[in-house]
């Protein structure tokens, strides 16, 4: 994390696409004597001032890493209250969503979600889908091995039928069959990754579009973010020189 707050400048790079795991919701609960679920709950204001910030900042799509596919191992209680979030989440801030003329979309494995919720996340996504802002993506059941295991599958069962060679597999092949393929999410690769609460890890998430991104790291809780916070990662990422592999 830089602690200098430089401020953001407009006239600078602005990431195309940030992705954010939103680290250490429960931990800011118990170091106020709260119940983890509280942490949850103030966690969702985060997405929501960060979300607007990020809007008003012009970047294109803010991937929210929501529910991994690991996160089923958590206890059954908490895993009950964090599929209640997207509905409570679209109650509340709908209007605001529309307002900011931002657009809703999900990536993972919708399947294995209890139904109240995928409800909730389809309705959002027909509330917003003539939006033409930024997309607000939120992985739901989403892990990154996951997804590359299961787009090797999708590839295996075209060469194994006949309608795709070997030899035509490359990069782009490989991308077309990712939960984030570019038909579902411009900018499929992430410019910039954000991770709260002092980890330093990728803990699984967008492990094949993560592979050139920026990466910043708050010691902040993830409750504890606001715009500021986020414009304090923009600034660090209009401070690097991305070279990708080149001089």
């Amino acid at each position: 994390m830089n602690d200098e707050r430089t401020p953001v400048s407009m006239e600078g790079p602005i990431p195309n696409h940030v992705a954010v795991i939103m680290d250490g919701n429960g931990r800011w609960a118990q170091k106020r004597n709260l119940p983890r679920t509280e942490g949850h709950k103030e966690g969702m204001e985060a997405v929501r001032r960060v979300a607007v910030r990020a809007s008003e900042r012009g970047v294109k799509v803010l991937t929210l890493f929501a529910f991994s596919t690991e996160n089923w191992r958590r206890p059954l209680d908490e895993i009950r209250f964090l599929m209640k979030l997207p509905i409570d989440f679209f109650d509340i801030f709908m209007p605001e969503l529309l307002e900011n003329n931002i657009r809703v979309t999900v990536t993972g494995f919708k399947g294995k979600i209890p139904g109240p919720t995928r409800k909730a996340i389809e309705k959002a996504v027909e509330q917003t889908k003539d939006n033409d802002g930024m997309i607000l993506n939120f992985a739901l059941n989403y892990g990154g091995r996951a997804e590359i295991v299961n787009a090797a599958k999708e590839i295996a069962q075209l060469v194994e039928s006949g309608r795709l060679k070997v030899s035509d597999i490359d990069e782009a092949t490989f991308e077309d069959h990712l939960l984030t393929a570019s038909s579902v999410t411009p900018y499929q690769e992430v410019d910039l990754m954000i991770r709260s609460s002092g980890e330093q890890r990728l803990s699984n998430f967008l492990l094949w579009q993560n592979a050139y991104s920026e990466f910043y790291f708050s010691n902040l809780a993830w409750p504890e973010f606001n715009g500021d916070v986020f414009d304090e990662a923009l600034s660090s990422f209009q401070q690097r020189s991305r070279r990708f592999g080149g001089l």
